[in-house]
């Protein structure tokens, strides 16, 4: 009986250390070292508009559907890029629902940005991505966009286009994390900032990494 009852002294000793270990002291230090090497993407990779509000975050993506704006990917999250909401539509390749859909986004990409019927699109441009909220377009996506976005803002090709360069977020040390892709949030945003403050350029605050614009005239330039 006292070897039972010492391993049951053990057994709950141990229990207790391991679980202050696991479910406390580590996620305090995973918790502290991520608020000081990288207290942005710790937090939710929050974006802060052009008068320093939060407008979002670079992973969740947001419906744009002004001729003025890059569209993102269509989203069968709840009613549309609902984030307490994240999925898909679950339809099969062999759906006619499904088949139906994409032939109707194809036509509307088309007729949205003036291209040709015997011009290809994009697959990102007329299918959801599995969760719905895929903050991303593909950089041919977007270069199919760029003129119909210039047009109404009035700015020349080549201002958008360098947009697009710039919200291009690229495989991590070159080919960890998949393809390039634009991301439609942080594209939009510049592209306000743009059209609101044609004397600005745009220049990326290191602490924080979002998006900031500083006058030229102020500076001196």
């Amino acid at each position: 009986m006292s070897t039972f009852f010492r391993e049951l002294r053990i057994s709950i000793v141990a229990t207790v250390i391991f679980a202050l270990l696991c479910s406390g002291v580590y996620p305090v230090v995973i918790w502290g070292l991520s608020q000081i090497l990288f207290p942005r993407l710790a937090n939710g990779s929050l974006v802060e508009g052009n008068d320093l509000t939060i407008v979002g975050s670079d992973l969740i993506a947001q419906g744009f559907s002004g001729a003025k704006y890059f569209h993102p990917r269509p989203s069968d999250a709840g009613t549309g890029y609902d984030a307490t909401n994240s999925g898909a539509s679950n339809l099969g390749p062999t759906s006619q629902k499904l088949i139906d859909t994409v032939k109707q986004n194809v036509a509307d990409y088309r007729r949205e940005n003036g291209l040709a019927d015997n011009v290809p699109v994009p697959a990102d441009a007329v299918t959801a991505s599995a969760s719905g909220l895929d903050p991303h377009i593909s950089p041919e996506n977007a270069r199919l966009q760029a003129a119909r976005v210039a047009r109404e803002r009035h700015l020349s090709p080549d201002a958008v286009n360098a947009a697009i360069q710039r919200a291009t977020d690229r495989p991590l040390f070159g080919f960890l994390g998949g393809q390039p892709g634009v991301n439609v949030l942080r594209l939009n945003l510049a592209l306000d900032g743009m059209t609101e403050h044609p004397q600005t350029t745009r220049k990326r605050n290191p602490s924080t990494d979002y998006v900031d614009y500083t006058d030229l005239k102020a500076s001196g330039s």
